[in-house]
């Protein structure tokens, strides 16, 4: 990966988990700050990872090459406002990870047309098992991309797409989707319960089904995840019966209409910021 100072605007989960893959990978702490108003959040990453840290978000933007902002969506626009005013921002790559602000909206709020790239995280980034999507504005270069690729790669897997109106997809299909499978494992842990499992049997019954069921995923890219759940649906069992009966409550209509409505809201928030 590509050498540059990197600066982080805000002190949150997502960079944490973007600083800990950095980290992880052997890229120089003296190369990666982090800004924050408070010093609880500024003191654990200085604390776990080494790296520099102020409460100045124009001292991080001066010493950055790449700018992560990793604020919140209605903070956006007067966290950007202030150091704009101050600081020169030419040259430098901005990346989002916030939800909700469009490109052109977060280049308003930069003052300029400068290189963007808006990028759509999930939970498991924290982990490094997620899954980003990521958008870049035209203004970035393709050196730009790969670098923000190869940033973003530390935490998960990687979905670059060319329109931008393709991170709402990303969104309902990878960043709101961690809470669908919570959902399902919390009706399972329920009925489980209701059998006569302790909760801590029960727990682990589910989540260890879902760890197993994902690894068998990864694990056979060349099979169609139908072809996955043909092998373990034996004709007259007892799983063909579990399945008919979620097939019989249209649990594949039921999943895509609740993903069209994570983007129909994400639609709606771009037009809040």
């Amino acid at each position: 990966m590509q050498q540059a100072n990197i600066a982080f605007i805000g002190a949150g989960n997502m960079s944490r988990a973007i600083i800990s893959g950095l980290v992880s990978g052997n890229y120089p702490t003296d190369a990666i700050m982090a800004s924050n108003p408070s010093t609880p959040k500024l003191d654990g990453l200085k604390a776990e990872f080494d790296i520099l840290t102020t409460q100045n978000n124009v001292t991080a933007i001066n010493f950055a090459d790449v700018v992560v902002l990793s604020v919140k969506p209605q903070l956006m626009a007067e966290v950007c406002a202030a150091f704009s005013e101050q600081c020169d921002l030419t040259g430098k790559l901005f990346i989002s990870v916030a939800a909700g602000i469009n490109a052109g909206r977060l280049q308003e709020m930069l003052g300029g047309q400068y290189p963007l790239i808006r990028t759509m995280p999930n939970t498991p980034c924290a982990l490094g098992k997620g899954v980003v999507g990521l958008y870049a504005s035209p203004e970035v270069s393709e050196e730009q991309t790969t670098f923000a690729q190869a940033l973003m790669a530390n935490t998960g897997e990687v979905i670059t797409v060319e329109e931008e109106s393709m991170i709402d997809g990303v969104i309902a299909a990878a960043g709101s989707s961690p809470a669908y499978f919570f959902l399902f494992l919390e009706g399972m842990q329920k009925k489980a319960i209701e059998l006569g499992f302790s909760n801590e049997q029960s727990r682990i019954m589910v989540q260890q089904a879902m760890l197993g069921a994902a690894e068998m995923v990864c694990h056979n890219p060349q099979l169609e995840l139908s072809e996955l759940r043909a092998q373990v649906t034996s004709k007259g069992g007892t799983t063909a019966k579990a399945v008919e009966h979620l097939q019989q409550g249209n649990l594949e209509g039921l999943v895509g209409d609740a993903m069209q409505a994570a983007i129909n809201r994400a639609r709606e928030m771009s037009e809040l910021f």
